[in-house]
């Protein structure tokens, strides 16, 4: 078995990871380490909960640890980008553990907050930066950061910064990191456009695509309750108020929609706080903060939070709107289950919901079990659900109507018409007209 002493990692990076409780790598970190280290582009492509992070944070301070001095004023050694501000705060926090017996300096530059202390913190020059697309390329636009002398470009969680419209960003973000350098795709799923992507920036990469040894999903609980939108905030709230519900995140679709459901759970009584992104990044780090200390135990947030927050001990995750991404729900109930835990995902599925659950079930092989409002399993499938997982039925389109061809005659409309042959030719006289006038009406009156 491969243990972490095997992967050539040097002894102050060991002896962080030792300190944090590991001694066996995970897969992708026992594959993608020696490869990072060997100096070769890697595309990854890898679930949450698989240990990524570490994948690349402990061979990139390895690196690090073998540098002498700064890159310069307003550069960085190494640039990891992430679709959120909560993941690129994880990603840091990932960095200062693992390097906490090495010297380094790691900036995180997201949006949500003033941009003066990131600047001062970028202008003596950074070994790592941890951003956001969005701001880092403010910082470049006016003059405050460059990458001319990156040598490490990270792309986390690819797939879900195409699906925040980041690519665009990325683009040219990564045609301004000169050659010869290093570059890591990690995705959990590889769409056409990550696809290529990767192979106009990366250089004969490695592809390493790993499962889970337990996937998570396999360790959860999923339930489905069906209920219209006007009963959804009281079983919401029943549901909350269940002993065995430590701490939940609920998921909304709509920052609108995520403060409304908080405004109905605190009228119910129940402690909640929302998070997305119209939140100052203070709202929001302290709102996990009270998350992550039980001050409160629910979280209601958008899919923002699906990547990028890891709580431990999240019993539930609800779904109280179905995403219309299948992929966003796996995400989504991996907040749940973590570190060989297991959990429980519900998810309330309204008329116009149900062609997302369809697509959900079909992408995660799993059907999920359906529940009646009293919180026991449902004995059938109700019939509009069976009806669900038919096959679509392709109506023919509609047969065009023949128009018929107009003739290249003349038209003979207007023409007095012939006279059959042998008919009289002797002028009879006309009808007289008969007369229509009206006759005055009678008298119903009594008159005598």
């Amino acid at each position: 078995m491969t243990k972490f002493t095997d992967l050539g990692l040097a002894e102050p990076i060991l002896r962080a990871v030792l300190a944090e409780g590991y001694t066996i790598p995970t897969p992708i970190q026992a594959k993608v380490i020696p490869i990072m280290l060997a100096g070769r582009d890697i595309v990854g492509i890898a679930q949450t909960g698989t240990g990524k992070t570490a994948a690349f944070v402990l061979p990139l301070l390895h690196n690090h640890s073998q540098m002498h001095g700064r890159p310069g004023p307003k550069a960085c050694h190494a640039l990891i980008l992430a679709p959120t501000r909560e993941l690129a705060a994880q990603i840091a926090e990932n960095i200062r553990g693992y390097g906490q017996f090495i010297q380094h300096s790691v900036v995180v530059v997201v949006g949500g907050v003033r941009p003066a202390q990131q600047i001062k913190a970028l202008s003596q020059g950074v070994d790592i930066v941890v951003a956001t697309p969005g701001r880092l390329e403010d910082h470049i636009a006016n003059g405050k950061f460059r990458l001319d002398k990156t040598k490490t470009i990270i792309l986390d969680e690819a797939d879900q910064m195409l699906d925040l419209g980041f690519m665009p960003a990325i683009r040219r973000l990564m045609a301004k990191v000169p050659k010869p350098r290093q570059t890591l795709l990690l995705s959990a799923t590889m769409p056409k456009q990550i696809r290529q992507l990767a192979g106009d920036f990366l250089d004969r990469p490695v592809e390493i695509s790993v499962a889970p040894q337990s996937r998570p999903i396999e360790r959860i609980t999923q339930q489905v309750y069906f209920s219209e939108k006007p009963g959804k905030r009281a079983l919401l709230a029943s549901l909350l108020s269940a002993p065995d519900v430590q701490h939940a995140i609920v998921f909304t679709k709509t920052k609108h929609g995520a403060n409304k459901v908080v405004q109905n759970l605190e009228k119910a009584g129940i402690a909640a706080s929302a998070i997305h992104g119209n939140k100052s990044q203070r709202q929001r780090e302290h709102t996990l903060g009270a998350f992550r200390a039980g001050t409160i135990n629910v979280l209601v947030a958008t899919d923002i939070a699906a990547r990028g927050i890891d709580v431990d001990d999240i019993s539930h995750v609800i779904n109280y709107e179905l995403p219309n991404i299948a992929e966003s729900y796996v995400h989504r109930i991996g907040r749940t289950a973590r570190a060989g835990k297991s959990g429980v995902a519900i998810s309330l599925c309204d008329g116009a919901e149900r062609k997302f659950l369809f697509q959900i079930e079909k992408l995660t092989g799993i059907k999920l079990q359906r529940m009646n409002v009293g919180d026991t399993p449902s004995t059938k499938d109700d019939t509009p659900d069976e009806r669900l997982h038919e096959p679509p039925k392709h109506k023919r389109p509609p047969k065009k109507k023949k128009h018929k061809q107009r003739s290249n005659r003349p038209s003979d409309k207007g023409k007095p018409k012939p006279k059959p042959v042998g008919a009289e030719t002797t002028n009879k006289p006309a009808k007289p007209k008969p007369n229509r006038k009206r006759r005055p009406r009678r008298s119903t009156s009594n008159t005598g």
